[in-house]
């Protein structure tokens, strides 16, 4: 019980305070652990396919496995001074790992570029939530690349990092953020990353295989409170594989069948045009209005998964 209520308390610390830029964030010590293990992994196994695979799994290992016992470990040594101590120390693992508000507070920094400057500000500004080249993206594509960038983002952002706290409390849920951190460093498919990345990338399809199916069924239940359920759940179902990730279309589709837009579509990716299918349907032109209705679907689909997943046990367990 103490750990769905630090999530909800968590959640709502997220939603008021987002990610301040002065504090530090657990993601930045993830990134420089990986950054520190990449290289001498590298050297001690040979360079190889099979060399550079073993190694990426040895990664997968270390990171997850150093943080759950550092978090694991820390809970504990707060809760020998104090309970509420401990639970303090909850809360705030809970907030660190979702990612509510900075979602918004990033994907819209993408239109008050557009607003305030250039597209090439607008270019600039997608180009710091996304992997894509933003270099010779029309308006409407950087619109487009920024919400798919916020649907994607709730599920992996928001939703399942609150599913895996929900089940697995705060130590599940810091293993989750280092599992996705660590995808989203080294699980690319190019030159320097097509083995050793291979384990991370395949570990965070495992681990948001569930929940992104989750996130975007929920999503298209949040679409039916002021958006278009009934196309989010036609296109959900019609248009959820078309990713070449198992993962990453759930969410993408049940956004663009609510919003009405075409999202997906061939881009460059490191120079290189990567071909991927279209999802939804193009009934009108993307506009920047979008982002933010983007955003709110996001901010509906988050909370009725902390209801079903969080609220509901907790009351739940109070009554019985």
């Amino acid at each position: 019980m103490k750990h769905l209520l630090a999530l909800l308390v968590g959640f709502c610390v997220d939603l008021l305070l987002g990610d301040p830029r002065r504090l530090p964030h657990p993601v930045q010590g993830m990134g420089r652990l990986i950054e520190v293990l990449e290289p001498h992994l590298r050297k001690w196994f040979p360079k190889t396919e099979q060399g550079e695979r073993r190694a990426g799994a040895c990664l997968v290992i270390l990171v997850v496995g150093l943080t759950g016992l550092l978090t694991a470990l820390s809970l504990w040594l707060a809760g020998l001074i104090h309970p509420v101590l401990e639970f303090c120390l909850e809360v705030v693992i809970c907030w660190q790992i979702l990612a509510t508000k900075s979602l918004r507070t990033e994907s819209m920094k993408v239109v008050h570029a557009l607003e305030q400057g250039t597209l090439d500000d607008g270019r600039r500004a997608v180009s710091m939530i996304v992997g894509r080249d933003t270099a010779q993206l029309s308006e409407e594509e950087v619109l487009a690349a920024a919400v798919e960038t916020v649907a994607e983002n709730a599920s992996d952002g928001i939703l399942a990092p609150l599913l895996w706290a929900a089940v697995l409390g705060p130590v599940g849920g810091m293993c989750y953020k280092a599992v996705n951190t660590m995808d989203s460093m080294v699980g690319y498919q190019n030159d320097r990353y097509l083995w050793f990345g291979r384990s991370a990338a395949l570990f965070d399809d495992l681990c948001n295989y569930l929940p992104a199916r989750i996130s975007g069924f929920l999503m298209c239940l949040a679409a039916f409170l002021g958006f278009d359920g009934k196309s989010a759940l036609r296109v959900f179902f019609r248009d959820r594989k078309n990713h070449k990730s198992p993962n990453s279309a759930h969410t993408e589709a049940a956004c663009a069948g609510a919003l009405g837009l075409q999202l997906g579509g061939t881009h460059l990716y490191f120079g290189k045009p990567v071909e991927k299918p279209t999802i939804g349907d193009p009934v009108r032109v993307i506009c920047r209005e979008d982002v933010r209705r983007a955003n709110n679907l996001a901010l509906m689909t988050a909370v009725l998964a902390l209801l079903v997943f969080d609220v509901v046990p907790l009351i739940l367990i109070l009554i019985f």
